[in-house]
């Protein structure tokens, strides 16, 4: 029992990493300006797409930190 609570506390931690991404789309005053560009997109646009990228990545860590172990150790597809 104490191994599934010490689980859960480390996994609400790797949580708190999906406040990042709200936090810099929220803060509009940080990002709304042109420059500097990127290709010809004004900073405001080019920021935005950058963060949706870095979202997925970030989002794809705590997936992997936080998914339940199987507690078989038969590994992927096993007979049933």
């Amino acid at each position: 029992m104490a191994h599934d609570a010490d689980a859960n506390r480390a996994a609400k931690g790797w949580l708190w990493l999906l406040v990042l991404p709200w936090i810099a789309m929220i803060w509009v005053p940080s990002y709304n300006k042109i420059d500097p560009q990127l290709w010809g997109f004004p900073f405001f646009y080019w920021y935005q797409l950058l963060w949706v990228l870095v979202s997925a990545v970030i989002t794809a860590v705590v997936y992997f930190k936080t998914k339940p172990r199987s507690k078989t150790g038969t590994g992927q597809g096993g007979a049933r």
